[in-house]
């Protein structure tokens, strides 16, 4: 070797061993740094969030003993909700004289949120959000509504779809920790209609029954093709779930095959059962999903309040892989995940549910627009919704939604706070749903907070700061009852 390589090799090697020093320099610099530099997970929430959590636990006590202390709190647990319900909101069967499309309901009228004492919806349309806030007089029923038993989360089904799936396959949908919280008369009708997109003239083919795996080929054979009815088929066919599956990692009294994807989207519409979303963490900080409907699958290009899946196929594998496990693929494994095959399954089921149309709308023309047969207080309506009410800038008609997702910024109107286990915190953009057949779909929000139309404008008006006038709430509420 020459004289000038060996220094050329000399340089190189030194050179080595000074970035190398300058690089463990660095990084012990950064491991001292990093205990007291790094931001904690539950920096900014309550001490009682427990934040070093992204997976559920997956070694849990043996089921006798969960079973034995969560079935003997159940009655707290639901007494504790029932309160804080009465607190927020007039539960009282009020109805009005429109029906709901199968007219099996009544939809129920007026503004059911309580307000603070001292406060009046005129008062408050007129304070800034930060008013409102200084002032805590943001109503509580217009705060997040959180799961009825919120540490553990989970599906909670209506109580009228368990008595029918009990009555129709022995299969049982009652958890043995928690109940459902809202009374019947604020639900949708139950069962719901069916309409289908491929055969509009037959109107309901529900023939006032619940869907289940027991009738359907019955009740749609000759009315649907071969593959859709292998996916209502596997709609209605039950698979393994984080609540409800056969491990004693469960919160059924007895081991379960599972729950179906019309357990909760009933008759292709919704039964208002509940559960938490799966993208959020800590657990604390997950939010109440009311089940939305599956009608007008057929024109919606994003799908899941949160999660803006932009098929069909893939909303279905995502719920199923995922969502059904609380969004945790670690327990799903231990439970039974129903790995879908996208070709012969997930394809199929997403096939139906593309045929499930919105209910009729006499008063609307082919465009969504009010017809001759709408009265003028329904027309003045109509007015708001496209101008002063700025409704339409996220519900263009005639599908009534904009394929966004939207954030409505509530948290500018109050303090986040522990309620029930839950941190109410700012949910973040949601995605804009439809409101044709709104009638059909109560309560109202991607949590379920607003039990009414009613309850519906007072909230818009607030947060968009609209400065509406009672007889233009009652106009909008009227036109959107023709939806």
């Amino acid at each position: 070797m020459s004289n000038a390589s060996v220094r050329v090799s000399g340089c190189v090697l030194l050179a080595l061993l000074v970035s190398g020093a300058i690089t463990f320099r660095l990084l012990n610099a950064q491991d001292q740094e990093r205990p007291q530099d790094r931001p904690k997970p539950n920096d900014g929430l309550p001490e009682e969030v427990d934040a070093d959590q992204s997976y559920l636990p997956v070694v849990v006590p043996d089921f006798d003993t969960v079973f034995e202390k969560e079935s003997a709190g159940k009655d707290d647990v639901v007494a504790q909700q029932k309160k804080l319900l009465e607190e927020r909101y007039d539960l009282g069967d009020n109805p009005s004289d429109v029906w709901m499309s199968a007219e099996r309901k009544q939809v129920q009228r007026g503004v059911r949120v309580k307000l603070p004492e001292g406060v009046t919806w005129q008062k408050l349309a007129s304070m800034s959000p930060a008013d409102v806030k200084e002032q805590d007089a943001w109503p509580m029923g217009f705060r997040p509504l959180p799961h009825a038993r919120h540490k553990a989360g989970g599906m909670v089904f209506n109580p009228k779809q368990i008595e029918a799936i009990k009555k129709a396959e022995q299969r049982d949908l009652e958890r043995f920790d928690v109940a459902f919280d809202l009374p019947d008369h604020l639900l949708p009708e139950f069962p719901p209609p069916i309409f289908l997109t491929n055969r509009p003239d037959l109107g309901d083919v529900s023939q006032g029954q619940v869907l289940s795996i027991r009738n359907f080929h019955e009740l749609l054979e000759g009315k649907l093709t071969p593959v859709q009815l292998e996916g209502m088929r596997l709609l209605l066919t039950p698979f393994p779930q984080q609540q409800f599956n056969a491990t004693e990692d469960r919160k059924s009294k007895e081991p379960s095959t599972g729950v179906t994807c019309l357990d909760c989207h009933v008759n292709g519409n919704t039964n208002a059962s509940f559960h938490l979303n799966p993208d959020t963490r800590p657990q604390a900080l997950r939010f109440r999903i009311d089940t939305p409907s599956l009608r007008g699958m057929f024109n919606q290009q994003i799908h899941g309040s949160k999660r803006a899946l932009r098929s069909v196929e893939d909303f279905t594998e995502f719920e199923q892989r995922t969502a059904y496990f609380d969004g945790d693929q670690v327990t799903a494994a231990k439970k039974g995940i129903n790995a879908l095959d996208r070709g012969t399954e997930v394809a199929p089921m997403a096939q139906m549910q593309i045929m499930f149309d919105f209910p009729p709308a006499p008063k609307l023309d082919e465009f969504g627009r009010l017809n001759a047969q709408a009265s003028e207080l329904e027309k003045r309506g109509e007015e708001l919704f496209f101008g002063k009410a700025r409704c339409a800038e996220c519900h263009p008609a005639p599908f009534f939604l904009d394929q966004l997702m939207h954030n409505l910024n509530v948290q500018r109107f109050y303090e986040a706070k522990m309620v029930n286990n839950h941190f109410d915190h700012a949910a973040g953009p949601m995605k804009t749903m439809t409101l044709r057949g709104i009638k059909d779909t109560p309560p109202y929000l991607h949590d379920g907070r607003l039990l009414t139309l009613d309850d519906t404008v007072e909230f818009f008006n607030l947060v968009l700061q609209l400065k509406l006038a009672d007889e233009e709430k009652a106009a909008l509420v009227a036109y959107l009852l023709c939806l």
